[in-house]
């Protein structure tokens, strides 16, 4: 394979950061270059509510060789997520990878106190952070309250001034700046991305 192109479909804006670490998975299995792209459906004149149609969208106007359908879990059961993106891909199966995180994306994130750190503009900060451990990710219940609330509380800022940040675009930044996501492998969800994709590309090559 000499490059591979891929497309992210994502239940919102902020969830398009998944691409980082996507990409970071795709390198761990191949050597071309890899390019990925966000299908922000939001600039549509009539933006498509249902999962088919958002995926079929997404593919004639951002055509990839696999397309990544993000869809968190939140309060329902992980397979129940899988199940309707599956349903809604029928014939595309080894084009289209479910990836449905448990509970929140932004638990992909809590892996890493540096680059938060340096996400919060305090990479020197010394205030304890109380980060869960890689193996209670998947167990927080808020995860997007939690990253949060350590993004604030890293930035070392007190009353208005902290009032002001924007943990959300901090968020963004911390994506961007996490080099290795590794550990994400000890993660179920993860994981099911990881088999689907290897999936996907044996199917490829057989």
């Amino acid at each position: 394979m000499e490059r591979l192109d891929f497309t992210l479909l994502t239940d919102g804006s902020s969830d398009a950061i998944l691409i980082r670490p996507l990409t970071w998975l795709l390198r761990q299995h191949l050597t071309c270059p890899i390019d990925g792209t966000w299908a922000d459906l939001r600039r549509l004149s009539d933006p498509p509510k249902d999962i088919r149609t958002r995926i079929e969208v997404a593919l004639d106007l951002f055509p990839c060789d696999l397309l990544f359908v993000h869809r968190d879990a939140e309060r329902e059961p992980h397979e129940k997520r899988l199940r309707e993106i599956l349903a809604a891909v029928s014939g595309r199966e080894g084009r289209v990878i479910p990836v449905v995180p448990i509970r929140m994306q932004e638990a992909w994130l809590l892996l890493d106190e540096a680059a938060l750190r340096r996400a919060a503009g305090n990479p020197g900060g010394r205030f304890p952070l109380d980060m869960p451990s890689i193996d209670r990710l998947e167990a927080v219940p808020d995860p997007k309250d939690v990253l949060h609330r350590l993004l604030l509380d890293a930035s070392g800022l007190p009353g208005r001034r902290r009032q002001k940040l924007k943990p959300g675009r901090m968020a963004l930044r911390l994506g961007e700046l996490i080099e290795d996501y590794g550990p994400l492998r000890r993660l179920s969800a993860f994981q099911h991305a990881e088999r689907a994709l290897v999936s996907a590309l044996a199917g490829w090559w057989a």
